[in-house]
């Protein structure tokens, strides 16, 4: 069915988004370079240049575990680090909303300028603009960002037999997001796991049997996995008691109908490595307190598709969703 209008779904990472890009977006930007879908793309002619954009629209602009300043600097800087990049420069535009408390705006900058003062980037280019009352949500954020590529990371270079790798627990953020906005009256104390990666994933650069990286935003590890096997050919067999889960995740989730699967992560890795470097990229992961839930979640094998093996013994087949169960969190 051809697409009318933008619906909310098109903003999820899901199915729905897929089709916007590969209906309109690609259909009139048809450079090589964005075909591959990745976070961030290498520069053909340009010595190994990554760059990435992202734009910021979460609501609320502030939440517990980090706020909307937080977040465009460790998406970005995610972004960079999961293509094999070390983040070096990063441009921020700004819309913001009329009659936005300036107290409020220097605290997301505030928080934007420390968060990059960890992750070692610089914010070297910006631009401001404002919009009437009740045109956006106080304020929304569009990044840039610039890396030197160390690693070419690819879907393409997985190998069946491969080790599947998550940083930590998932399905933080998407709780925290979802509790923030006071939608359900429940007191759990759950955080969003933003924060930048490149400390805790660079040093695995240096081990030749890593493949690939993403970052399991929107659509959470599920969507990341089902386009993993998607865009190489092969597929991923994941086990779901080995797949970390906070109890307070797992209770809200059970609770409100979400599968932590495909809720939104902004401070985890998925990671896929060859059988004989696992064991030395689980060291270097659980030598960073980032990393100290990192755990062996699956392996890559030769039918494609995502099988998700149940606690009880079961077999699920892992697909895209339609649309992301939480809308605007990131």
């Amino acid at each position: 069915m051809k697409m009318e209008k933008v619906e909310i779904g098109h903003g999820s990472g899901g199915k729905l988004t897929r089709e916007l890009i590969e209906e309109v977006f690609l259909k009139y930007f048809n450079f090589p370079e964005l075909h591959t879908l990745q976070d961030a793309t290498y520069l053909p002619g340009i010595s190994r240049i990554a760059v990435t954009t992202d734009s910021y629209v979460v609501r609320p602009l502030f939440f517990p575990g980090g706020d909307i300043g937080k977040l465009s600097i460790s998406g970005t800087v995610n972004d960079l680090t999961v293509s094999g990049a070390l983040p070096r420069y990063i441009t921020a535009g700004f819309i913001v909303e009329e009659g936005l408390p300036i107290e409020t705006l220097e605290r997301i900058v505030s928080s934007m300028a420390e968060t990059a003062k960890t992750a070692g980037v610089k914010i070297v280019a910006g631009d401001t603009k404002v919009v009437e009352k009740g045109k956006c949500d106080g304020i929304y954020i569009n990044t840039a960002g610039v890396g030197e590529v160390v690693r070419e990371l690819s879907p393409k270079l997985i190998k069946p037999g491969d080790s599947v790798i998550v940083t930590g627990f998932v399905g933080d953020h998407g709780v925290a997001i979802s509790l923030a906005r006071e939608e359900f009256d429940v007191e759990t104390p759950v955080e969003s796991d933003c924060a930048p990666l490149n400390s805790l994933l660079t040093p695995l650069f240096k081990l030749p049997g890593l493949r690939f990286m993403r970052d399991p935003t929107r659509g959470g590890l599920a969507t990341v996995l089902v386009e993993l096997s998607d865009s190489s050919g092969f597929g991923v067999r994941v086990y779901e008691d080995r797949v970390p889960v906070r109890e307070e995740v797992r209770f809200i989730c059970d609770m409100l109908g979400y599968d932590p699967l495909y809720l939104a992560n902004e401070g985890k890795a998925v990671i896929v490595v060859s059988p004989e470097d696992t064991d030395e990229a689980l060291e270097i992961l659980h030598s960073n307190p980032l990393g100290k839930d990192a755990s062996v979640i699956g392996e890559v094998v030769s039918d494609p598709g995502v099988t998700l093996v149940t606690s009880i013994g079961g077999v699920r087949r892992l697909e895209l969703l339609e649309e992301d169960p939480l809308p605007r969190i990131c």
